[in-house]
C-alpha cells in the first residue's frame, strides 16, 4: 500500500494533484526522487516554474516548516531552482526550437 502526497506535511491535494500529473503518485514516489529530480518533472509536465513552490517541497522532505530556511540555506536552493528551472528549459535555456519558430511567425519574438 501506498502513502498519499499529501501525507507529507506542507504538502496538499492541490500538489498531490500536480505530482500525479508528473507521474508522482505516492509519497514513497516523491521521497526516491528527492525534491531536485521531482520538481524538475513537475516543470516537464507543465508547471509553471515558482520558487516558493520548490522551497516548499524541499522543507517538506526534510520534515521542517515550509518557512524554516533562511540566509545563505535559501540562496543555495535559489540556485539550485534555477538551475532545475532552466534545464528544463533547455540547456542554454533557450525556448524549444518549435517553439521559438511558432512564437517569431506570429510576431512576437524575434
Amino acid at each position: 500500500m501506498t502513502t498519499p502526497v499529501s501525507s507529507i506535511r506542507n504538502l496538499g491535494p492541490a500538489t498531490e494533484a500536480a505530482m500525479a500529473r508528473a507521474g508522482i503518485r505516492s509519497a514513497e514516489d516523491l521521497r526516491a526522487l528527492g525534491a531536485d529530480r521531482a520538481y524538475a518533472r513537475l516543470l516537464a509536465a507543465g508547471e509553471k516554474p515558482h520558487f516558493i513552490g520548490y522551497y516548499v517541497l524541499v522543507m517538506a522532505l526534510q520534515g521542517r516548516p515550509w518557512n524554516d530556511c533562511k540566509g545563505a540555506e535559501k540562496a543555495a536552493l535559489r540556485e539550485r531552482f534555477d538551475a532545475i528551472k532552466a534545464g528544463a528549459a533547455g540547456q542554454d535555456g533557450a525556448l524549444p526550437p518549435d517553439l521559438t519558430a511558432f512564437l517569431r511567425d506570429f510576431g512576437i519574438r524575434p
